[in-house]
């Protein structure tokens, strides 16, 4: 939980930040900025978003 959750929020700060130089050519299909977006969305929600995640180490971590 606590990898996925960094390397969601990693890639995310990243790409975001990649957006951000392109401007709106970033979401255009002709440039890979706009699939690397696409992928990070669908892993940041596949198997619990990313809040969930944070429940799930903050649980663990009060249990140890």
């Amino acid at each position: 939980a606590m990898a996925k959750r960094l390397a969601t929020d990693s890639g995310s700060n990243v790409v975001n930040n990649a957006l951000q130089l392109f401007g709106g050519y970033g979401y255009l299909k002709e440039y890979p900025i706009e699939r690397f977006w696409r992928d990070l969305r669908v892993h940041s929600i596949l198997e619990g978003t990313n809040q969930v995640m944070r429940m799930i180490v903050g649980r663990d971590l009060l249990r140890q």
